[in-house]
């Protein structure tokens, strides 16, 4: 077992599971997490990887990308993705969880266990090298404070080390009414295990982290007549934004853009976004309607739901005149309105390797949103590799590389070879995997090919005696 622990800045979702891969190496491990002495804008809680945004980790079958990187990170012995499955509310085939229940699982998993300690401290800026704090994850996520931010923009030397994100609101179930509203998911899609570790359902596009519905869930559904959704559409285009600092150089990530920034961009394009009502036929009708904004159950109880893709900035007094014109909740009360942030990311092609370590320095490593990716399960995948290989620098061993058939050897690999001049964070698809040289012609034999292939190559990685070095 290796004497010298590893330090990890940040108790999220990537902190929390390169925490969990390390120790379970044999590796001490000190997790330094600011909260509850500094919080920040968006957290509520003291625990760790508390989700801020989303209850949902997205879809779960093998025939998307952030299904199949689900699955690789359960074989890879992820904490998250255990207590992900443990706290599952209905979201049909996605992975949705009771927020609560989920983080309070990591942290119990992670305060527990005898090589971790957990540190509540703010560390501001990068630790000295002889501090002896070194190997060091940074995982402080996408609400880094200004001061540790202010010292990685001297370290990586990067001016764009910010973009701007919203979250969505969530409404109280008692206050929603249930007679102008529909529970159903697109396509009547479920999910269903095939008793081999996969999951059998019908194909569904996959989409951003988000995104909507996309096929993915037990969802109640707020349906739109024409003259409805007209109605809404002018109140939203004329509500007031609220102020965010530097605005006049926000820079929103594309997949979760504010449901104002895009409905700017054209009258129908919510109509093709989060509110496409593609899939779903109102009972009562028998019919589509024009279109659809969904409510996804948000913790075990059902006592609360989030608006799917309704990340906004609009101010509180604007968002509750706006959200009530939605059929359905009109007389609603909200547990919580959407808010903007600043997230702080890093070039990531300017400044990692595939190993998540930092080009600079062997024993520096970034995990996380911060790192450059965008996702609750991408950025535990960056913690899980990271985590990893910061063990074996602590051993004297040489870090790994993922293959890049896998989903989250390709996302290392994108994160770390991207070109920097267009960086943006990333969610993983299998448009940044290999193609198959040989494979199905339809678009979702494909999927399941590459997933196939992805998990041998897993196998055989993890199996492998011999380090693979970058």
């Amino acid at each position: 077992m290796a004497d010298h622990p590893i330090h990890i800045i940040g108790g999220g979702l990537a902190g929390s599971e390169a925490a969990w891969q390390a120790a379970s190496l044999g590796t001490p491990v000190v997790v330094h997490e600011m909260r509850p002495g500094r919080q920040t804008l968006v957290h509520k809680t003291d625990r760790l990887a508390e989700l801020v945004c989303s209850n949902s980790f997205r879809g779960d079958k093998l025939d998307n990308a952030v299904g199949l990187l689900k699955e690789e990170m359960r074989r890879l012995g992820s904490l998250v993705m255990r207590e992900a499955d443990r706290a599952r509310v209905p979201a049909g085939a996605a992975l949705a969880v009771d927020r609560d229940a989920f983080s309070q699982g990591v942290t119990d998993a992670i305060s527990t266990h005898p090589l971790i300690t957990v540190v509540r401290e703010e560390v501001a800026r990068v630790p000295d090298p002889a501090s002896g704090m070194f190997p060091l994850i940074v995982a402080t996520g996408p609400l880094t404070s200004d001061t540790l931010a202010a010292d990685l923009k001297t370290l990586v030397g990067d001016d764009d080390l910010y973009f701007y994100d919203a979250i969505s609101p969530i409404v109280l179930a008692e206050t929603i009414d249930r007679t102008k509203v529909f529970r159903a998911s697109r396509w009547d899609r479920s999910l269903r295990s095939d008793g081999a570790g996969g999951t059998t359902a019908a194909p569904a596009p996959s989409g951003p982290a988000c995104g909507a519905d996309a096929g993915h869930g037990d969802y109640l559904n707020c349906p739109f007549s024409r003259a409805e959704y007209e109605a809404f559409y002018d109140a939203l285009i004329h509500a007031e934004s609220a102020t965010v600092h530097d605005f006049d150089r926000e820079k929103f990530f594309e997949g979760c853009l504010p449901i104002e920034v895009m409905a700017h961009r054209g009258a129908d394009t919510l109509r093709f976004g989060p509110m496409k009502p593609v899939g779903l036929v109102d009972p009562r009708s028998g019919r589509t309607p024009y279109a659809v904004v969904q409510l996804r159950q948000d913790n075990l109880a059902g006592d609360h739901f989030s608006l799917v893709g309704f990340q906004t900035q609009l101010k509180w007094s604007e968002q509750a005149r706006v959200l009530h014109l939605i059929p359905g909740l009109e007389h609603a009360e909200f547990a919580r309105l959407g808010m903007v942030h600043r997230n702080t990311y890093i070039n990531g092609p300017k400044v990692l390797r595939a190993t998540w370590q930092t080009r600079m320095r062997d024993d520096l490593f970034f995990a996380g949103q911060i790192s450059g990716v965008e996702g609750y399960v991408e950025s535990a995948a960056s913690g899980l590799l990271a985590g990893r290989n910061a063990a074996a620098i602590a051993r004297g061993e040489e870090p790994r590389v993922a293959p890049r058939e896998t989903a989250i050897g390709a996302l290392a690999y994108y994160v770390s070879h991207a070109d920097p001049r267009y960086y943006q964070p990333t969610n993983i698809t299998f448009g940044i995997m290999p193609p198959l040289e040989l494979g199905p012609r339809k678009k979702v034999d494909r999927k399941s090919a590459q997933s196939a292939r992805a998990l041998r190559a897993l196998q055989e990685w993890m199996h492998a005696g011999t380090p693979v070095v970058p």
